[in-house]
């Protein structure tokens, strides 16, 4: 059987208990921890950025530039990581374009320069590096070798990932999960496999929709999302929500 802390996680995805005013405020308390806490560490965070767990997101270093209507997921056991390690005389910089999807357990470590186009989707742990970050000769060189990452726009890095130094991946291709890209990717492609190689062409005439395309509107998109919530947590009470936390039942 199941320790009781165990059986309150899987309770806590299986269903929200909470009424909807509760979601609400621990959505404005989220907001608030993300201008308070979270955004001085940015160099720039951009307008309508999304954070679920911002508690979660780690940035260390910096600059680090986010941009628009960027959504960042983090938990307690997959945190966002977004780091420059960089020596005294060089200026790094990890900058991520507008629209982005960041999934729990994604990392960046930068040494010289990372960049990620808009509309990019980062699935969970994929890992970007543009450093080797220790010698191969000289264990006791804290970085190594180090060249820049350049991600297009629109591209989706799978799941588990590895990009490493030095490497361009051309617009809208897709990498597939748990592969490692040692190599530049052309654009409109999907790539797979260690190390990482084209396998299949995307159909350029067929329109692509991107997250830019699906976040037009951020208004009417929070407007939908918030009705949605509505449905979907009407009826729950304070009471059935405590009864959860404390008492959770087969099937919550």
């Amino acid at each position: 059987m199941r320790p009781r802390w165990e059986r309150r996680e899987v309770s806590r995805l299986r269903r929200d208990h909470r009424p909807y005013f509760l979601k609400r405020l621990d959505l404005s308390l989220q907001k608030w921890y993300v201008n308070y806490v979270l955004r001085p560490q940015f160099e720039s965070l951009g307008r309508g950025c999304t954070f679920m767990g911002p508690r979660y997101v780690e940035v260390f270093g910096g600059p680090v530039f986010l941009g628009d209507h960027a959504t960042v997921i983090a938990t307690p056991d997959r945190r966002v990581r977004l780091t420059i390690w960089a020596a005294w005389e060089k200026q790094a910089r990890i900058e991520i374009g507008r629209y982005c999807l960041i999934c729990p357990g994604v990392r960046i470590g930068c040494a010289t320069e990372v960049t990620i186009g808009d509309s990019c989707m980062m699935a969970q742990c994929a890992y970007i590096t543009d450093a080797d970050w220790h010698g191969i000769y000289d264990r006791s060189l804290p970085v190594g070798q180090s060249a820049p990452v350049h991600v297009g726009k629109n591209v989706w890095i799978g799941d588990s990932a590895i990009v490493c130094k030095g490497v361009t991946i051309g617009d809208n291709s897709i990498i597939g999960a748990g592969s490692i890209v040692v190599k530049d990717i052309p654009p409109n492609v999907i790539a797979a496999g260690n190390p990482a190689k084209p396998i299949k062409e995307l159909d350029t005439e067929r329109v692509m929709k991107t997250r830019a395309d699906w976040l037009a509107d951020p208004q009417l998109l929070g407007a939908q999302f918030a009705e949605i919530d509505k449905a979907m947590l009407k009826g729950n009470t304070v009471r059935g929500w405590l009864r959860s936390l404390i008492f959770p039942r087969p099937g919550d």
